[in-house]
């Protein structure tokens, strides 16, 4: 995974306020902890932090007062309805290090014939890569599986030098057959005569 260079500023000023004066400068804040330092408060340009998040768990070296460090995303936290960025915490990491992490899974494939419904118990799957080699997804074959299949977190291929940070028998996805609803007009009936006696 390549790195993401971002210019970030000391933030001297903390609170709801200073949060506000920061936004309106377009500017994010953002934390950095890790490796038993004292957490390093920062802002950086929003559109740029916005584009280098785009890539899930992203590597990004944040280069600030005359320091530099590499870090990624741990929480991000976004305006409910506009879904801006508002605050995002940062872990700082080191080459060959391991860190847990979780990563989006992309399904793929059809179902066997049939009224199917795929469920999709786990929406990102935990494991633990090293710090500058996070996969950046995985794939999930669903290929011609039937009403009462799984796929479990053992069941996918990691990239060499990930482990899964969760259990083995931990379902990913599961297939169940779609419940057959009772035609409009009998329902109807039902009702009717349910009033009448």
């Amino acid at each position: 995974m390549a790195e993401v260079k971002l210019a970030a500023q000391v933030r001297t000023d903390f609170g709801k306020g200073a949060a506000r004066r920061a936004r309106r400068a377009d500017l994010v804040p953002a934390v950095v902890y890790g490796h038993g330092a004292e957490p390093q408060h920062v802002a950086i340009h929003n559109h740029a932090l916005m584009m280098a998040l785009k890539t899930p768990n992203a590597l990004i070296r944040l280069e600030f007062d005359g320091k530099s460090a590499l870090v990624i995303p741990k929480a991000v936290q976004r305006e409910a309805i506009r879904q801006f960025l508002v605050h995002v915490d940062f872990l700082a990491v080191k080459k060959g290090e391991k860190v847990s992490v979780e990563i989006p899974i992309h399904v793929e494939g059809d179902l066997a014939p049939g009224q199917l419904v795929l469920e999709h118990v786990l929406n990102t799957l935990p494991v633990e890569a090293e710090a500058t080699h996070i996969p950046e997804s995985v794939t999930v074959s669903v290929e011609g599986l039937d009403a009462g299949s799984s796929v479990l977190a053992k069941d996918i291929v990691l990239p060499s030098g990930s482990s899964l940070a969760v259990e083995d028998d931990a379902v990913v996805v599961q297939v169940i057959a779609a419940q057959a609803e009772a035609p409009a007009e009998e329902a109807a009936e039902g009702g009717e005569e349910a009033a009448e006696a």
